[in-house]
């Protein structure tokens, strides 16, 4: 041990020794009623030391064999801080699945007798798994988790889809809490992906009895999106950061925006296609030959945490896999390694793995996958070419491409302008009606367009067409106003901007501007064009003008979408009879 480390290691003990360890608290919220139901308590070293960082603290402390004596220095301070700042709800305590394991039945007794003494309830108390290392040894998980369980603590999961065994924790333990890492909280208003992710999650909790914490969120946007997916709690700098004194409530602000009626605009994916193989899923994994005993194999998993399944291969034919997980459970049995530790790793070899050619497609090997023993979906798949070893794939990559074929093949957005299409726009007003908000509804459509397209040609027209999607994109609010494309030159904003008149407005003066390029110089001068009418006849038209049709929807004012597209589409009407660029609003609607 060099001169470095001592020093470390001594800075670890003098912390231990003198308690130079501070207690933080970060607000977790109901995301339907703003309420804060309870703390994370989180540890800070001295802020002078480089072990001021937590990661840096557990890190030194795992090196010098004292995560043990850290980590329950660090449950006092935060529980004695906890109880002295009385702060409301619960508490989340950050536990490690090692220490769980380590501390038995004794030091589990004293931290039940510790919480009595200084009056906190252990039914307040949440026991927070943060996974630092891999998890293997799940039945002896579950009997401490039970035990914690008896004694009258909850469990929650940290980091769910971050760690790799996360999900299988998540189905050994049935831990009351969830918490989704923060990698998918971070603009999931702008990535389907994440969105599809979450809602899943949430779908998996409902089923399961499971709250669900989305982690990590920043802005006002991820905040209502994960509202509105029926996320029941959230953390996050936007709630609030960590902080040794910590509001017992909500920023005004961040309170209003929960208390306000609305619904999130949720991201939208293109319809471009991913017609990919699952070359796209190809890892390099280093292989065995089937010659190498399984004490060799089991070295290799113990040098490399992260190594789930290692293929054997003899002169690049694929032969198997050797799944981590079987390698362990059948070495951590009595007198098994003694047994077959010197025998070929064929004995614990699954001799049938899932083979694919890596010109196979995504969703031929999905069918594949889907039809096959369950287990594949964990082991992963072996992908040849020409009938030689090229490398892996995960059912993790797999389900994923799948995710996004699926969302983009799922003809929700129209081609041209990659804004969504008839579906969404409905489901949006739905979830519009269901909410309960005031919102608006403008109806648009180009004025003169046929004819201009028989004059200038359908390119020209696309051009136009797609100019116009910009132009209204440009005057919503992404986070508060949706924008649609119905077809052809018609196109729908549902809006929930209190100025959307004034936007309207705004993308009538916009689109006069712009339109003016895509006509001829003498097209310009005179104001218009001569082309023939249906009846064959020539007719001078204008330049093409925009009319905006809007009405107002009031709460329980109407029930479907139906009632919405026709009453827009008469507003609509109405504005084109208004020469030029025109907004007509229905005043019937007002109040």
């Amino acid at each position: 041990m060099n001169d470095a480390d001592d020093n470390l290691r001594n800075q670890l003990h003098d912390i231990i020794a003198r308690r130079q360890l501070s207690a933080l608290f970060q607000p977790i919220v109901h995301l339907q009623s703003g309420a804060i139901i309870a703390y994370e308590g989180l540890i800070r070293g001295p802020s002078d030391s480089p072990l001021h960082s937590p990661l840096n603290l557990f890190k030194a402390a795992r090196a010098c064999n004292l995560t043990v004596e850290v980590e329950h220095l660090c449950r006092r301070v935060v529980l004695e801080r906890f109880a002295e700042l009385a702060l409301p709800g619960k508490l989340f305590l950050n536990v490690s699945p090692e220490c769980l394991l380590l501390q038995r039945d004794g030091a589990r007794g004293e931290t039940l007798q510790y919480i009595h003494q200084i009056g906190i309830n252990p039914e307040r108390v949440i026991i927070e798994l943060t996974e630092n290392q891999p998890t293997y040894d799940y039945e002896l998980m579950r009997e401490a988790v039970m035990h914690y369980r008896n004694m009258g603590f909850r469990i929650a999961i940290d980091d769910l889809g971050e760690g790799f065994s996360s999900l299988r924790l998540w189905s050994e333990l049935r831990p009351e809490y969830v918490k989704i890492d923060m990698h998918f909280i971070q603009g999931i208003n702008q990535d389907p992906v994440k969105l599809q992710f979450v809602r899943s999650i949430q779908e998996i909790a409902d089923q399961s009895d499971t709250l669900v914490i989305a982690e990590g969120i920043e802005t006002q946007a991820e905040l209502l999106v994960l509202r509105d997916l029926g996320v029941a709690y959230g953390q996050g700098y936007h709630l609030g950061r960590p902080h040794g004194t910590p509001a017992k409530a909500l920023p005004a602000e961040v309170a209003k925006a929960l208390s306000r009626n609305g619904v999130a605009v949720y991201p939208q994916r293109s319809t471009e296609q991913n017609n990919v193989s699952i070359q796209k899923l190809l890892h390099e994994v280093a292989t065995v030959s089937s010659s190498m005993n399984n004490n060799d194999v089991y070295d290799i998993f113990m040098r490399d945490p992260k190594l789930m399944i290692i293929p054997v291969v003899d002169d690049g034919v694929p032969l198997g896999l050797i799944s981590r997980f079987e390698m362990i459970d059948h070495f951590a049995r009595p007198y098994q390694r003694e047994l077959y530790g010197r025998k070929s790793c064929r004995q614990f070899m699954d001799a049938k793995p899932l083979v694919a050619d890596i010109s196979t497609g995504l969703q031929e090997l999905s069918f594949r996958m889907a039809a096959s023993d369950a287990h594949h979906l964990f082991n992963g798949f072996i992908i040849t070419e020409q009938g030689r070893y090229a490398g892996m794939g995960t059912g993790h990559d797999l389900m994923r491409e799948i995710t996004q074929m699926q969302i983009n093949a799922a003809r929700y957005a129209n081609p041209l302008t990659q804004l969504p299409g008839n579906v969404p726009i409905n489901e949006h007003i739905d979830r519009l009606l269901e909410s309960g908000a005031r919102f608006w509804v403008c109806y648009c459509d180009l004025d003169h367009f046929k004819p201009f397209n028989d004059v200038y040609g359908y390119r020209r027209g696309d051009d136009i067409i797609q100019m116009t999607g910009r132009v209204l994109a440009a005057h919503c609010d992404p986070d508060r106003d949706f924008i649609g494309h119905i077809g052809g030159d018609d196109f729908m904003i549902l809006f929930q901007s209190e100025d959307w008149e004034a936007r309207c407005r705004a993308v009538l003066d916009e689109f006069g501007a712009n339109v003016l390029e895509y006509y001829s110089l003498e097209d310009r001068e005179r104001g218009g064009y001569i082309s023939e009418d249906r009846q064959g006849k020539k007719v001078f038209y204008s330049l093409m003008s925009l009319s905006l049709g809007t009405i107002r929807v009031e709460p329980q004012q109407y029930y479907s979408h139906h009632q919405i597209a026709a009453l827009a589409t008469d507003a609509k009407k109405q504005a084109k009879k208004i020469h030029g660029n025109s907004l007509f609003i229905d005043r019937r609607q007002a109040g």
